[in-house]
């Protein structure tokens, strides 16, 4: 019996064989490419692909090494794919796309009423103008589509209670595009008309998000919830209401309202902070953005999330967050929100937009920005 070091040793040769013959092959793809460019043909060609990967198995004499070989092999292409789009791409147009005018806006809008987290964000950005406010999320993307705001700011994810899903699910029902996001830390505190003990509190009401960030203050003091479309507006709720109920909602909020706070800094986390995205109409890039979001489903095909994440890791992309939720179409399929490093004007990210487009159900670009 040979020992370990022989065998390693033994690997170590092969290993640089297969990388020999790795480059030779690549070098041959760039042939392929130029020949593609040159006669407008495009990267991907299913039927080719296929071809390839069935006669590798059939050539794999260990029928246990089949699915390995096939992986091996369809890694191989998809390194090709993406090398052929860079050259294909090399000198092809970029997304047409001008810059945010923060500045210069006039009508930008977001959910709730004054007092809102989302107006705490906008505010970051666009200062002390004034802003639209609307009943859910669904009317700011309306309007923002419409061309009746030429900005809206929506919260997209929390540190504490993690994605907000009915922002996503919009993102897919309206062709809008992330323009820019921001980061601010949320102080939640629980807040009523009157100063009252937490024992006589019969609801609490607020945004869902905001609850689940302060469940093991609720939970510690037994308090019944109910979720509200905005902190905010729950807040104004509270306010209007003979009953004895209190409001979770930023301390700016509950002050501004002439509440009374009953309990500060009740988050589950010290540190609780929520992103949100600024949305336009059109695709806006700012010249130091970095990051890039797109949404695309996948085929229901033995190792495609695999295959996909292979093409960002090929790239030197970092991938920033993966989301997935239902498709509403009965199915149990899924859409996946992508957000990864990268300009949208580099090679790189050009070949692997164009790899995800010709390969994926349904792709599209939502958006690029400064990453915070």
């Amino acid at each position: 019996m040979k020992d370990l070091q022989t065998l390693r040793d033994g690997i170590d040769d092969i290993d640089k064989d297969i990388l020999a013959l790795f480059l030779k092959r690549m070098e041959l793809c760039k042939g392929v490419a130029d020949y593609k460019k040159a006669n407008n043909l495009p990267v991907f060609q299913g039927g080719r692909e296929q071809q390839v990967i069935d006669r590798i198995m059939a050539l794999t004499a260990n029928k246990d090494l089949e699915k390995g070989t096939a992986a091996l092999f369809a890694n191989i292409m998809d390194i090709s794919k993406i090398l052929q789009n860079r050259t294909i791409l090399a000198e092809s147009p970029d997304y047409t796309f001008t810059v945010p005018d923060f500045a210069g806006a006039k009508k930008i809008g977001c959910q709730g009423t004054s007092g809102a987290n989302s107006e705490a964000a906008a505010r970051t950005v666009f200062g002390d103008r004034d802003f639209t406010f609307y009943p859910s999320f669904e009317d700011v993307f309306k309007a923002v589509q419409s061309g009746e705001l030429d900005y809206g700011v929506l919260p997209v994810q929390n540190s504490t209670a993690g994605s907000v899903d009915s922002t996503y699910d919009l993102m897919a029902k309206y062709p809008v595009y992330i323009v820019k996001e921001v980061i601010i830390e949320i102080n939640h505190c629980l807040a009523a008309k009157n100063d009252i003990p937490l024992s006589d509190i019969e609801m609490v009401y607020s945004h869902p998000q905001a609850l689940a960030q302060c469940e093991s203050f609720l939970r510690k003091n037994r308090l019944r919830t109910a979720g509200y479309g905005n902190t905010a507006t729950a807040a104004e709720n509270v306010m209007n209401s003979k009953e004895n109920i209190a409001a979770i909602c930023s301390v700016e909020c509950a002050e501004r309202m002439g509440m009374k706070i009953l309990a500060r800094d009740i988050a589950d986390v010290s540190l609780n902070r929520t992103q949100f995205i600024i949305i336009s109409k059109d695709m806006q890039v700012a010249p130091d953005s970095d990051s890039v979001s797109v949404m695309l489903t996948i085929p229901h095909k033995e190792g495609s999330l695999y295959r996909m994440l292979t093409k960002f890791y090929v790239n030197d992309m970092n991938l920033i967050r993966i989301e997935s939720r239902p498709i509403r179409d009965g199915s149990f399929n899924v859409m996946f929100f992508l957000d990864f490093t990268g300009k949208i004007t580099d090679p790189s990210v050009k070949a692997v937009m164009r790899d995800l487009e010709e390969n994926c159900g349904t792709f599209r670009c939502i958006g690029t920005y400064k990453s915070e």
